[in-house]
């Protein structure tokens, strides 16, 4: 039986664009309401609270979320039930009481996360694949979800005069076109989120004028874009001279946003380029303001850096304040960085600045027609797999190193193979290897895809 995608994929253009219209509906029913334009200006306020009155939000946040997972949440009901038995008085009040949680507790029990007094029928099931490759399941209400949205329209679009009212231009990697299509459109049309979104597996040299010539037609005000395929888009625009339409500022986000990218994307588009860092999560987060300041959301989550080095750059743990129906609480993101700091920024926002996080920093994928592909994670959804690592060992050769749950069998091998090969092309030759370990790099990070293939350091 043909999976939705392939059904989807089978249809003609305007029925795409009806498809993905309509799924806009959807996620747009959860992520705005009535009450959408108010809790964008309560966040537009805060941004002018001092560190005093920020403190004492976060303390009272925190201690709501605290109290909540201590009695209310399984996982954490569990732990702290076991060290009363054990003899173990500590306070849960304490947040350095708290275990460090590894992404692999949640991954393998999610349900366990979530209150005892949600219905996780009734809440919103997002995935997000982090530095492992494999995704993770985490459940948030409609509140929750309206009020992340609205942190990420105040504090990304809103600083710089935008608005999801807007017309915008998405580069992101759903699979929106079939990748063996040849001809425009490599698009589809969301009216419901007024949004055009690009396809990033079919930019090359060949299909760019095509490109161009859509961004002209939709005049979008903003983009939001994977940073290497904005940057891939934007060179080839460049060297063949191409006049684009320029919005008025682009977006970065799922991805490090690398000097040199940011160069050729606002050159190219005549723009300035925003760097932003987030979740799906919902545990932490930062924007870039217009004076090129990356400042943390403090009602975001409660940011820890342990193991550090000399410099104070270490492992990220996050408690985050958003989503208190399934809190995650001193959560190993993965990702390396210092603490914010107090800044003086003259955009005069008073929230904390924070650098560059070190975030996962994974390789593209080159095709043999030219074609640059970043984010393949969708490849493991839903397929038994403790953790996945893609290597790209040649042109037209991919190995594929899974760590296999104990449900892995000869259909989810194959299933690999086809989804890879539904992306990178069918005359690709994917070898899947089964192994117990995944090595990490030096720095001790997980790399999701490796290319071995010569390029330009984009660094």
């Amino acid at each position: 039986m043909p999976d939705l995608l392939s059904i989807y994929h089978r249809l003609p253009y305007p029925l795409r664009s009806l498809a993905a219209s309509m799924r806009g509906y959807y996620l747009r029913w959860w992520r705005y309401g009535a009450g959408t334009e108010k809790l964008i200006d309560e966040i537009l306020e805060r941004d002018t609270w001092n560190a005093e009155r920020w403190k004492m939000w976060q303390e009272e946040r925190l201690s709501f979320i605290l109290h909540r997972a201590a009695t209310q949440v399984p996982y954490y009901h569990n732990h702290w039930n076991h060290r009363r038995r054990n003899g173990d008085r500590s306070s849960w009040e304490v947040l350095s009481n708290w275990p460090i949680l590894e992404k692999e507790n949640v991954r393998q029990t999610p349900i366990a996360f979530v209150s005892e007094d949600c219905n996780v029928d009734c809440m919103f099931e997002d995935h997000t694949g982090g530095t492992t490759g494999t995704p993770l399941n985490i459940y948030e209400s409609r509140k929750t979800v309206q009020l992340w949205y609205a942190m990420c329209e105040a504090r990304i679009r809103r600083w710089h005069h935008v608005s999801i009212k807007d017309k915008w231009i998405i580069l992101g990697g759903q699979l929106i076109t079939p990748l063996e299509q040849g001809k425009p459109p490599f698009w589809v049309e969301n009216v419901a989120l007024n949004q055009l979104y690009l396809s990033t597996f079919h930019i090359s040299k060949q299909t760019v004028k095509y490109y161009v010539d859509i961004i002209n037609k939709a005049n979008p005000t903003h983009w939001m874009v994977y940073p290497s395929s904005a940057a891939y888009l934007a060179q080839l625009i460049l060297d063949l001279k191409l006049e684009v339409h320029s919005p008025k500022v682009i977006f970065s986000n799922a991805e490090p946003l690398w000097d040199t990218q940011r160069k050729i994307i606002s050159d190219a588009f005549r723009c300035p380029v925003r760097n932003t860092y987030g979740m799906g999560e919902f545990a932490l987060a930062a924007s870039e303001c217009e004076e090129g300041n990356m400042h943390y959301w403090p009602d975001s989550g409660i940011m820890e850096v342990v193991e550090k080095d000399e410099i104070g750059i270490g492992q990220i743990l996050v408690t985050g304040l958003i989503n208190s129906d399934m809190p995650l609480i001193r959560y190993k993101l993965g990702d390396r960085g210092k603490l914010p700091y107090l800044g003086n920024c003259s955009c005069r926002r008073n929230l904390p600045c924070i650098d560059n996080v070190e975030g996962r920093d994974s390789d593209m994928i080159h095709t043999s027609d030219g074609r640059k592909i970043f984010w393949l994670n969708p490849i493991f959804y839903d397929l038994p797999l403790q953790e996945a690592q893609i290597i790209q060992e040649a042109l037209d050769q991919i190995r594929v190193r899974v760590v296999p749950s104990s449900e892995f069998n000869i259909q989810s091998e194959h299933e690999i193979i086809r989804r890879v090969k539904k992306r990178l092309g069918g005359s690709v030759m994917v070898n899947v290897e089964i192994t117990h370990e995944i090595p990490r790099t030096k720095a001790g990070k997980f790399q999701a895809v490796i290319s071995k293939i010569a390029h330009p350091d984009a660094k």
